[in-house]
């Protein structure tokens, strides 16, 4: 009875039969799951010996096959985990030339430099929801970017209703639009399908897509991976990065033993008995940075069989109807990871990058490296630094894990460029022109502090400024 009660919600609301058909599939799995979606240690083998793009030999990086790309970029969120209810994307991350630029600014001059440079024309193609569509498209108008013709710059993503522990659909009548959400990036695929945007690329010559998150920087234009993806036989290929100690909870490449097949195993989809061998970096090496390569007509092919759905793992999100408000009516949002496609064709391949090619901003902490002095942005608008070995940083989630608090307090990022970690604990404010060095600590003295103008920061705290 809960399925039809979403369902009316839904068509109540206009949304799309393939939409609502989206959701059921989802829905469906929700009911059938079972206590467990454990993918054993037993059941898998460790991917190992993956060619790396150091080593890789491509005898001609040919333009004509970026030219044959199309990228699209996900961009349906908020930073909901960042206090933000504005498109992520929109967010202040770097300086160039005295101009403050989003990621969205940053994303577009990649394409445009590229295009120019190499004479090609490639689309970019953004994943918008309800919520941020509308400041997206008005952003890429004041950028005065467009696609080739006939090529959108926009596709939309399903949404949803949130749902109770029950199945049943969620209300707030304080604000109706929290009751609903995003599928989760594994939508993308039934949008591209249901959208008809693959046939539409087909026809304007588009083989390959290469699809990557907004808040992904690093994940570039690349004449050389497009080559050798189009020189390859495989359908799909997923860009894999080493795993450091900073990088346990990302998702792991596993070959299953029973089919052969790569498969993403997400670190909730490992069983208490197997963590120890699943944060053994050492033993599994790799892991997914949603950096994805896909072959339009091999893509269009294996979703007319599966009637545009695939049968990928659910990840049953749990949260507050409004995410801001900790105190609000617990939901669930039903999800599906798009890296999971790896699973979906007997030809998937992965490539070892750099990282280079995976600068994710997923919390305030990485926003604070990444607006620090560690980057600057190269005329190809690439965010470049010197080793990419950077510190870690850990700031208390009191007072600097909402974007509103950590731009009151962090008004100027200091000098990370001596730093090796940062570890901020109380109520700190910042001046210009602070300067971190070695293993940065600053306590918590119980009340609000003010690390002033030109001061010097390490292990032993604040030093007066020189």
């Amino acid at each position: 009875m809960t399925l039809q009660e979403c369902v009316r919600k839904m068509r109540a609301q206009g949304e799309k039969e393939s939409e609502i058909e989206a959701f059921t599939h989802l829905f469906q799995a929700f009911n059938s799951v079972k206590d467990d979606n454990w993918i054993r240690e037993k059941d898998i083998e460790p991917l190992e010996k993956v060619p790396s793009i150091r080593e890789i030999v491509v005898n001609k990086a040919d333009p004509a096959d970026l030219a044959s790309t199309a990228f699209i970029k996900l961009n349906g969120g908020l930073g909901t985990s960042m206090g933000l209810r504005a498109p992520k994307s929109s967010l202040p991350v770097v300086e160039k030339n005295g101009e403050i630029l989003s990621f969205l600014d940053v994303i577009v001059r990649q394409i445009q430099t590229s295009r120019q440079r190499l004479g090609i024309a490639f689309p970019l193609i953004f994943m918008d929801s309800v919520h941020t569509s509308s400041p997206t498209l008005k952003e890429i108008g004041k950028l005065g970017f467009s696609n080739p013709k006939g090529v959108p710059v926009e596709i939309m993503q399903n949404r949803e209703p949130k749902i109770l522990a029950d199945g049943s659909p969620a209300s707030w009548p304080k604000d109706p639009s929290l009751e609903w959400c995003p599928m989760g990036h594994g939508d993308i695929f039934n949008v591209l399908y249901t959208s008809g945007l693959l046939d539409l690329l087909l026809d304007k010559g588009i083989k390959y897509l290469f699809i990557s998150n907004c808040d992904n920087l690093g994940a570039r234009p690349s004449t050389k991976i497009a080559s050798y993806f189009a020189s390859l036989p495989a359908s799909f290929m997923m860009e894999v990065a080493r795993r450091t100690p900073s990088d346990v909870k990302g998702g792991q490449i596993v070959r299953d033993k029973f089919s052969g097949r790569l498969v993403l195993r997400e670190m909730s989809q490992v069983s208490p008995e197997d963590m120890k061998f699943a944060t053994d970096i050492s033993r599994h090496m790799y892991f997914n940075t949603n950096n994805l390569w896909i072959k339009v007509k091999d893509l269009k092919e294996r979703l007319e069989e599966e009637n545009g759905n695939f049968d990928f793992p659910l990840i049953v999100n749990k949260k507050t109807v409004d995410p801001s408000d900790p105190s609000s009516t617990h939901v669930v949002q039903l999800e599906t990871a798009m890296g999971s496609i790896i699973s979906q064709f007997s030809a998937s391949a992965c490539l070892e990058v750099d990282r280079p090619r995976f600068l994710p901003v997923k919390t305030t902490e990485d926003l604070f490296v990444m607006r620090s002095n560690r980057f600057h942005l190269t005329n190809l608008y690439e965010m470049e630094d010197g080793d990419y070995h950077l510190p870690r940083v850990i700031l208390d989630k009191r007072y600097y894990k909402n974007i509103s608090d950590f731009d009151e307090r962090i008004p100027f990022v200091p000098s990370l460029a001596a730093a090796a970690s940062v570890k901020i604990e109380g109520d700190w404010s910042f001046g210009k022109k602070v300067s971190f060095f070695g293993n940065v600590l600053l306590e918590d003295n119980g009340k609000k502090n003010v690390v002033p103008d030109g001061s010097f920061v390490g292990d032993r705290g604040v030093e007066s400024a020189h």
